[in-house]
């Protein structure tokens, strides 16, 4: 009998995620740098606290859109960290604001989309493991892809913050062989060329 992946638990909130989100391959550039800034909030919390407070973040940070999020300075910086709907970090607060401006270079030189899916030859990477306890929490792979995009001005993305970001896109199906979204996960993958024609 098949069973979802172990770490959804039974919380409604978490179990529709697991079915619904994660490692649905995600090929928009916003929806992908939107991720990545909320598993960099998540770094010395609970991916559900995250969760929980999204609405809040995507209200808060205008709809994560990064080049609106650009333009931002100290004042918006203030107004953020009085806001208790969201992780008041100013580290991470600021991070955002410069990720924003990273996101906007890779976006207008190669398309941030595409800058990620690359390291996969845009196509997600698969996994055969049927038992959580031996699933990594980093690879080479995230650390590169960590590596690159500190190199291109981003923050909060060390190599563990990228996995589960890898993860949670799609960019690698972690869904274990048991549970009933690894097959599903892996059909949803489209075609390179029908994502990036050339």
């Amino acid at each position: 009998m098949s069973e979802r992946c172990g770490w959804a638990g039974i919380e409604p909130i978490y179990v529709d995620y697991h079915d619904t989100e994660w490692g649905v391959p995600e090929y928009d550039s916003r929806a992908l740098w939107e991720k990545l800034i909320l598993d960099g909030f998540q770094a010395g919390l609970s991916w559900i606290t995250i969760l929980k407070k999204r609405n809040n973040f995507r209200e808060a940070f205008a709809g994560f859109d990064p080049d609106t999020i650009a333009t931002w300075d100290e004042e918006d910086v203030q107004r953020l960290l009085k806001n208790p709907g969201i992780v008041r970090h100013r580290g991470k607060i600021e991070a955002t604001i410069g990720n924003a401006r990273a996101w906007q270079k890779i976006e207008a030189d190669v398309g941030f989309d595409r800058f990620l899916w690359n390291y996969v030859d845009g196509r997600p990477l698969r996994t055969t493991l049927s038992d959580r306890a031996t699933m990594p929490t980093q690879s080479k792979l995230s650390a590169q892809i960590s590596k690159d995009l500190k190199k291109a001005g981003f923050r909060f993305c060390g190599p563990t913050i990228v996995y589960a970001f890898m993860e949670a896109t799609g960019l690698i199906n972690n869904h274990l062989t048991t549970c009933p979204r690894h097959a599903p996960c892996a059909a949803s993958a489209r075609d390179p060329a029908e994502v990036w024609p050339t």
